[in-house]
């Protein structure tokens, strides 16, 4: 396999075996953050080891909290219930959950505090939290609405009530509600307005706060009352991902195969677990797919599509234009790589327009994954059934799935030297 490109040579059969999601990128970095601002020591088990969680640990660090990772999946962590401003910037690539987390949990820093990233990350936004900051008085700024990001903190804060626009993102809202622990008073956190992607992830954001001793409430569909009891330590197990199961799930389908996660799909809390009940109606997958709670899942759903009896809409989809890449541009730029009428995007709606047929064709395709990993890993699935698909830059799955092409390996995919 090549570093920079890599072609897969569809199995011809169906996939069967044993291949275990890696751990939850999502709630891997929403547990060692708490267990960073907790004092005492944590045991994180199950836990995913990849580039973002490997970015999260590292900044922690870089801020006094001890972390040792006595195996490939448990990270060991031991905080003083205080962060420490870091000598350096914080670089944390393109890892979206570590940027916007530790953006707020700065404000809880007694120093300055410099968060940045890649050239991808330079171009997410973050001006919302910013300014929902800003308006408890806490000292942040960023000059061109995304990172780097500079927050001036003074260890403490005493607003009651933060408002904040989730709109571009729900990991604004988790940022806020886990830093609001650290608050000297109780804090409601109020969404404006209601549009909100990925609801279930601010599920995810109080049952991890929940398990390191916060006391938070849902008070209204748009309202969380959080109590100011800081964190304690705790040990934590980490379920699989949900978003990486849906890549083995929808191999599955597409292949007539029969593949054991060790995890049963029910058993998933994660939003992106909703794909699931999708991918097992293929090939008759529904004419409309809402994608807003599922975001991360619709880039293996809408290469399933390809393959779909009739046409499918994606819609709701409008944030995935500011994920690590333009999602939307990227798989539709793919499918029409695979055949020039594959896909279309209407506004901010991708609509896939499904040819069964393609199944068996050699259809030589070049995927540009613009270093996104669910990008690549998504249009994997359509090399498992179309000859000469060739995905460049590979190694991109190491953000959350480092794994991946071992493990499709073990399932008994092949890869041919795509030069």
């Amino acid at each position: 396999m090549s570093k920079d490109k890599l072609t897969i040579i569809p199995p011809g059969k169906p996939l069967t075996g044993r291949a275990i999601p890696p751990g939850s990128k999502s709630i891997t970095n929403r547990a060692l953050l708490l267990a960073g601002l907790a004092k005492g020591t944590s045991r994180l088990t199950g836990a995913l080891k990849s580039d973002d969680t490997r970015y999260m640990a590292d900044a922690l660090r870089a801020m006094g909290v001890i972390i040792d990772e006595p195996d490939d999946t448990s990270f060991v962590v031991t905080g003083s219930g205080k962060l420490l401003p870091p000598q350096v910037p914080l670089f944390l690539g393109n890892a979206g959950t570590a940027t916007r987390f530790l953006t707020a949990a700065a404000a809880l820093v007694d120093g300055t505090v410099v968060v940045d990233g890649d050239q991808h990350m330079r171009k997410r936004p973050i001006g919302p939290l910013v300014d929902a900051l800003r308006s408890l008085g806490i000292d942040a700024s960023t000059e061109t609405g995304c990172p780097p990001v500079t927050v001036n903190g003074t260890g403490r804060f005493e607003a009651s009530r933060i408002q904040i626009d989730g709109g571009l993102s729900s990991q604004y809202v988790s940022a806020l509600l886990m830093m609001a622990a650290g608050g000297d008073k109780p804090v409601t956190i109020e969404l404006l307005g209601e549009d909100i992607g990925a609801l279930g992830y601010i599920d995810l954001t109080t049952a991890a706060m929940r398990a390191f001793g916060a006391k938070v409430e849902k008070t209204s569909p748009v309202t969380w009352r959080v109590e100011p009891t800081g964190y304690t330590a705790a040990d934590f197990v980490v379920e699989p991902d949900a978003s990486a199961a849906t890549y083995l799930w929808a191999a599955e389908v597409l292949t007539s195969g029969k593949i054991d996660l060790g995890v049963a799909n029910g058993a998933f809390t994660q939003p992106d677990a909703k794909a699931y009940d999708l991918i097992a109606k293929f090939p008759h997958l529904p004419a409309v797919i809402d994608g807003s709670q599922m975001q991360d899942a619709v880039p293996t759903l809408a290469v399933l599509a390809a393959f779909n009896e009739t046409p499918v809409r994606f819609v709701g989809i409008a944030n995935l234009r500011v994920k690590e890449c333009d999602r939307i541009r990227a798989v539709s730029t793919g499918l029409m790589q695979i055949r020039p009428d594959l896909a279309r995007e209407e506004g901010d709606d991708l609509i896939v327009q499904s040819d069964p047929a393609l199944a068996g064709q050699r259809l030589p395709a070049k995927i540009d994954t613009f270093a996104d990993h669910r990008i690549a890993m998504s249009f994997a699935l359509a090399g498992l059934r179309i000859a000469g698909i060739t995905i460049l830059d590979p190694d991109c799955v190491g953000k959350t799935f480092p794994a991946y092409w071992r493990t499709l390996a073990g399932l008994g995919v092949t890869y041919a030297d795509a030069g």
